[in-house]
């Protein structure tokens, strides 16, 4: 198992025998565990505080001289960590939750509080985007469904930026307001944000080519660093929409590097994830994840990383972290349920988040159907009939709430599949194909139910409309990978230590 820097986290403890009284309590299964390091990766000896957020008893200690920590026999319940370090450092992570069972690997690190409350900028990247080459390489790790589920994971990464230049033409801009900007930055060429703002507006409106006339106009007028990071930051939007894909990276990490804002590292880090650099984008996330420890979509996008390249214990840990921050948001939900790889489904801590996600929701029909299919992985097999009854019941529930849902009549069918319901199976696939009639499982389940139900006629042209359905989604699939540039990037060498005593 490898550990990884999480978020401005602090420091955590060895397990050591708790406050009297500790030993009584109700003895649980879940536990915490990791190494605490400083800045610069040494181990830390660091007070450690965990703090049970129902009755707000605070378990302390120490870590042990290697920055060991460990908590067992935890009770499944929400918590909430802090630690410091003789004044020198200090940091807090959470509330988080902990299901029955569960094993949490997390590895924190010690932050110096800044006095001045802005976030510092990272060390120098290890990397640096050296250009662009034709698609050829799929990526992604294991069984083409862990495959499709990245490439959508990474879809649903870069939707979390904010909504690019042009991007939306719902509301058509003033004219009256693009006159008076045209008129201010004629009047006054000299005018930083005369100029940044005429070229915000068209890049908005959908005019990227024409915005950038007056972006370069405003990067030779002498600004501020906010500025220029603004600056730098709104042309790498406008250079992505124009396919300038090289240029859009090296502009958002010219923003981030100027000002190491929450927008800022997150789009520098999207923008690499986008375009496979996998690797790059996990070191950006982690940074990003260091300074902003309370940005859900930090925590996704680094989880997302992860899970791209095949770390799949690192990618849970950061997925659970991002639903844990705040329970009631969706969006980390909605991410972990496009998951593939058996070894996040099959960990612990995974269907107690769709649980918690059906109990804090209950009429979302997404946290019903998600809830099902989490159960539904998880079952032991067809004799599971305690599972499947409580599968069943979500699902119906969920298109109850949403009739439109066509991926819970899907699972349904399935279900009545298992049973050799063949009659129930063709309608429920029947009903989910009216909704989506390019949704090829269906097709093919509802081929496989026709064959049990002797409907061989019937049969055959389902499965001759789901391999021409698969034949075309898989073609425009390599289509759009060979559409998408992929960032070639090289390591930086690190200095040697007589270059750097020289400094």
């Amino acid at each position: 198992m490898k550990y990884l820097n999480v978020t401005s986290l602090a420091a955590i403890i060895l397990f050591v025998p708790f406050a009297q009284g500790q030993s009584q309590r109700a003895q649980g299964t879940a536990s915490v565990q990791g190494f605490v390091r400083d800045s610069r990766g040494h181990p830390v000896s660091a007070a450690v505080f965990l703090q049970v957020e129902t009755t707000k008893q605070v378990l302390t200690g120490h870590t042990e001289p290697d920055g060991k920590y460990r908590f067992t026999a935890l009770p499944r319940g929400t918590y909430m960590l802090r630690a410091e370090m003789g004044g020198n450092g200090e940091a807090a992570f959470g509330p988080f939750v902990l299901a029955s069972r569960e094993g949490k690997q997390v590895d924190l690190t010690l932050r110096a509080a800044n006095p001045s409350g802005a976030p510092e900028f990272f060390d120098e990247p290890q990397f640096t985007v050296a250009g662009v080459t034709d698609n050829t390489y799929r990526g992604g790790h294991g069984s083409d469904s862990v495959l499709r589920s990245s490439e959508a994971l990474t879809k649903a990464t870069a939707s979390l930026s904010k909504e690019s230049p042009g991007a939306s033409t719902s509301v058509s801009p003033s004219t009256e307001i693009e006159k008076s900007l045209r008129e201010r930055a004629a009047t006054a060429p000299g005018d930083f944000e005369a100029n940044y703002n005429l070229g915000k507006f068209l890049a908005h409106d959908g005019r990227p080519r024409e915005a950038l006339t007056y972006l370069e106009r405003a990067s030779s007028i002498p600004c501020s660093t906010a500025e220029k990071a603004r600056l730098h930051h709104l042309s790498g939007e406008i250079n992505e929409t124009l396919g300038n894909s090289l240029e859009a990276v090296r502009e958002y990490q010219n923003a981030a590097e100027l000002e190491a804002s929450e927008p800022y590292l997150f789009d520098w880090g999207a923008e690499l994830l986008m375009h496979r650099a996998a690797e790059p984008a996990t070191e950006v996330f982690i940074k990003g994840n260091h300074l902003f420890p309370h940005s859900v979509r930090m925590l996704l996008g680094l989880a997302v990383a992860w899970y791209v390249r095949g770390f799949y214990d690192q990618a849970a840990q950061r997925f659970f972290q991002a639903s844990d921050l705040n329970p009631i948001d969706p969006e980390p939900y909605l991410f972990l349920g496009k998951v593939e790889g058996r070894e996040i489904i099959l960990s612990d801590g995974f269907v107690e988040r769709f649980e918690r996600f059906a109990e804090l929701q209950p009429d979302n029909p997404w946290a019903n159907y998600y809830y099902a299919v989490s159960l539904w992985r998880r079952r032991t097999g067809p004799e599971d009939s305690g599972t499947a009854a409580r599968v069943q019941a979500l699902l119906e529930k969920a298109v109850r709430l949403d009739p439109s849902l066509g991926a819970a009549y899907l699972q349904l069918g399935a279900l009545y599949s298992e049973r050799k319901d063949s009659r129930a199976a063709i309608s429920t696939y029947q009903r989910a194909i009216e909704l989506y009639p390019q949704m090829e499982e269906a097709h093919y389940r509802l081929s496989q139910a026709y064959r049990s139900a002797g409907e061989t006629r019937k049969a055959q042209e389902e499965l001759m409309l789901y391999n021409q359905l698969s034949k075309r989604s898989a073609e425009q699939r390599e289509q759009e990978r060979k559409a998408l540039q992929q960032f070639v990037f090289t390591l930086r060498e690190p200095a040697s230590s007589s270059q750097n005593a020289k400094h």
